[in-house]
């Protein structure tokens, strides 16, 4: 299988999980929370805030889901990269709120990474073709 075939199946998975992650939380947000790793989810008018997670995971998602379509994919290597900072924040507030340490690690910290990771990938993927298609120098106007 080839690097670009990896790189679109590892892209598509991600896009269908922070998919399904994100919808979770905007449809079912205390069922959902369950599973983020923090000690005490919010409660009361708190529970807002789970819906904001769940619309971010949902325009993180489409966002790779429309660079992908387009057939964007150097841009969609350097969104990976960007959006796997969501991944590692999430880990980091788990752990800064006394959360689930094996969460933290085992789900967001290695989901950033293996974006960050897919990221790169279709970065060195795609490095070849756009060197290939830098822009090529212009000649000097000449003085009348």
């Amino acid at each position: 299988m080839s690097l670009k075939k990896i790189n679109t199946v590892l892209s598509a998975a991600f896009i269908l999980f922070i998919l399904w992650f994100g919808t979770g939380f905007i449809l079912d947000p205390e069922t959902s929370v369950q599973g983020f790793g923090l000690p005490h989810p919010a409660t009361g008018d708190g529970g807002g805030f789970l819906v904001v997670k769940g619309i971010r995971d949902v325009v993180l998602a489409l966002v790779l889901g429309v660079l992908l379509v387009t057939g964007h994919r150097r841009a969609l290597g350097w969104a990976l990269l960007v959006e796997s900072l969501a991944a590692y924040g999430d880990m980091a507030t788990v752990l800064g709120h006394h959360g689930s340490v094996a969460t933290a690690l085992g789900v967001h910290c290695l989901t950033a990474t293996v974006m960050a990771g897919n990221g790169l990938l279709i970065l060195r993927e795609t490095r070849k073709a756009a060197a290939t298609a830098a822009p090529t120098a212009r000649p000097v106007p000449q003085p009348v």
